[in-house]
């Protein structure tokens, strides 16, 4: 599993290079369908697959940290501008957890769905603990958090054009704080300044995620019949 993943995502990055980085070609996304597709022919368990990479599971904790560095060259303007950081951290972790459940609620979705989609927004090491610790399940948030950064990723350029939104900074942020590890890569393909906001919502969000979910999912619990 972990070669077929490995040689999917190559597939994929060639294919969107080919198509001259065609939005719905994005690697993430084909690499995904394939393995699903494969997945699905042979009648694979998620849970087995999991196992098979472990390993680019594990991985995803070094590679997240590594972000440091290009943060570290935006720290003079990451230092001027914490009030505005702050404030949209908070707005869009908040309206991150409470949209998922709240559609799902409305939609009539289970109490495990509700939790497992509620971090939707943030990094797999932190999401997956966190909908599994609240009553969720981490293969369903694996999927919501894989589908968030793809869709994320394919409408960024939409939305920042339909709001004109130039800003390096701004994107970077827009893109890291909705789309996680996966807006953060596209990101960094973008401009550096952008790659490095981005990181820098990506790792903050985990931990407002982390500090934030509990007390919203205790509050959907309140609504429950």
């Amino acid at each position: 599993w972990l070669v077929l993943t490995v040689a999917a995502y190559l597939l994929a990055v060639w294919l969107y290079k080919r198509s001259n980085f065609y939005p719905l070609l994005v690697p993430v996304f084909t690499a995904v369908a394939l393995v699903v597709a494969v997945l699905l022919a042979t009648n694979t368990p998620y849970a087995q697959y999991r196992a098979g990479v472990q390993w680019l599971t594990f991985l995803i904790g070094p590679a997240t940290v590594a972000l440091g560095v290009p943060l570290y060259t935006q720290r003079q303007r990451i230092r001027a501008l914490w009030r505005t950081i702050a404030v949209a951290l908070l707005v869009g972790c908040v309206v991150g957890l409470t949209g998922a459940m709240g559609i799902a609620w409305v939609l009539g979705g289970s109490w495990q769905t509700m939790v497992s989609l509620a971090p939707k927004s943030a990094t797999i090491p932190i999401a997956l603990p966190m909908a599994e610790r609240l009553g969720g399940e981490p293969s369903l948030a694996a999927v919501a958090v894989a589908v968030t950064g793809v869709a994320g990723v394919m409408l960024s350029g939409l939305c920042m054009r339909l709001l004109r939104v130039r800003d390096p900074a701004v994107q970077g942020f827009a893109l890291g704080l909705t789309a996680h590890a996966i807006g953060t890569a596209r990101g960094l393909q973008m401009h550096p300044t952008v790659g490095a906001f981005a990181a820098l919502a990506m790792g903050l969000n985990g931990v407002a995620t982390a500090v934030v979910m509990p007390l919203v999912v205790a509050l959907f619990a309140r609504l429950q019949p």
